[in-house]
């Protein structure tokens, strides 16, 4: 009897985990169901677009294991499929003797996870890779790279319906019950009987593991990243990216200076709460979504610890001259009249109860469901080996 297969979700992993699928197991139906009318709506397609080297994670965490192996296989996929990917390189700068505690720790974390031709520059090394930065010491990661996440989760849909499978736009998953021994999916009107489910859902992923009969925590939370993009003029000041020592104490990397496959250059994200888990106005409120972060305990006690950070970010999304004034302390000649607002994204974040940040990749499995709880940052260059780990975790009918 042919294995039926679900994966709710049509952004990035959920496309990997698909396709990842039809690989391993070809005589299965395996169908996606994405909620939106495209594949890659949502944090796929609202990203920096950058291929991380493994920087920042704790060594021996599933972030560092599949950002190490992921990047690998998306150079392989993007050049197999003639996708955009550029090695354009990043500095992790420190400003000031006070930062490199963090600088020599974060150092220590890039080695140990095997960073490719990671190097620690001075302020003369700085200048020569960047020459109008702005810092004392440095982190050379040559190997890190950007691309274009979209036309990747467009190229894995088309990988997917190749192989005989199925990708299902406008198909939003409403309910998930178990019926004689199956998961059984509700979209609308119609219902599919499946033998296994995966659950890829982003920004909703503590909705959809809800309607699984799944735990209800961690909570999704959403940060909204706000991009400004350089005026043409000044775009050439940055050869690569150019990125802050980040804080230890948040799974965000700060606001740094991020080169895109089209030759542009913007600045940012920030990270401020996002009343709207996916609205792309500023001006976006969802009253399920305000009322899903303050009736969470887990928000309140993550304001209580972090209310300054929170105050400084939303001062810097009010205000251009505010955001940009920690981003100019690098890139001094880039200042607030050669910036515009851009777009920006909306990152999912799972925080426990307790307020803390879930600061790795959650997959969790359980009666023939298998959930992805939290997948932030580096989640898009880890998608295929993602994937990978996900189906050595499915059991076989």
């Amino acid at each position: 009897m042919q294995e039926s297969i679900g994966v709710v979700g049509g952004g990035i992993v959920g496309l990997a985990v698909a396709r990842e699928l039809t690989l391993r197991r070809p005589g299965s139906q395996v169908t996606v169901f994405e909620k939106e009318d495209r594949v890659g709506a949502h944090q796929t397609g609202h990203n920096s677009g950058v291929v991380h080297a493994g920087i920042y994670y704790k060594p021996g965490s599933l972030k560092a294991e599949l950002c190490t192996r992921g990047r690998s296989l998306l150079r392989e996929y993007c050049a197999e499929h003639r996708l955009p990917y550029v090695e354009c390189g990043k500095v992790v700068v420190a400003i000031d003797g006070g930062e490199l505690g963090r600088f020599d720790a974060l150092e220590r974390t890039a080695r140990d996870n095997g960073v490719p031709g990671l190097r620690r520059v001075d302020a003369a090394g700085l200048s020569d890779i960047e020459p109008h930065a702005a810092g004392i010491a440095a982190l050379h990661s040559p190997r890190t790279a950007i691309t274009d996440y979209v036309a990747v989760a467009e190229q894995l849909a088309r990988d997917v319906e190749a192989a005989g499978g199925r990708v299902l736009v406008g198909a939003e998953v409403t309910g998930i019950t178990r019926h004689g021994g199956r998961v059984r999916l509700a979209t609308g009107l119609t219902s599919y009987d499946l033998d296994r489910v995966v659950l890829c859902g982003g920004l909703q992923a503590d909705r959809l593991g809800r309607l699984a009969g799944q735990a209800p925590e961690p909570r999704i939370i959403g940060f909204r990243g706000e991009y400004l993009a350089v005026a043409a003029a000044k775009q050439d000041l940055v050869r690569g990216m150019v990125y802050p020592v980040p804080d230890p104490r948040y799974p965000f990397l700060g606001v740094h200076f991020t080169r895109r496959v089209t030759g542009a250059l913007e600045v940012g994200p920030n990270a401020v709460v996002a009343p709207h888990r996916d609205g792309y106005r500023r001006t976006s409120v969802r009253l399920a979504d305000v009322a899903s972060i303050a009736t969470w305990p887990g928000f309140w006690r993550m304001a209580a610890t972090h209310w300054r950070t929170g105050v400084t970010e939303v001062r810097g999304s009010l205000s251009v001259r505010s955001y940009l004034r920690a981003a100019e302390r690098y890139v001094p000649e880039i200042g607030p009249g050669d910036v515009v607002r851009a777009g920006f994204g909306i990152r999912a974040q799972a925080v426990e109860r307790d307020g803390t940040l879930v600061d790795d990749f959650r997959i969790t499995s359980s009666d023939g469901v298998t959930s992805v709880r939290n997948a932030p940052s580096p989640a898009a260059t880890s998608s295929l080996a993602i994937a990978e780990y996900v189906v050595d975790r499915i059991p076989a009918q």
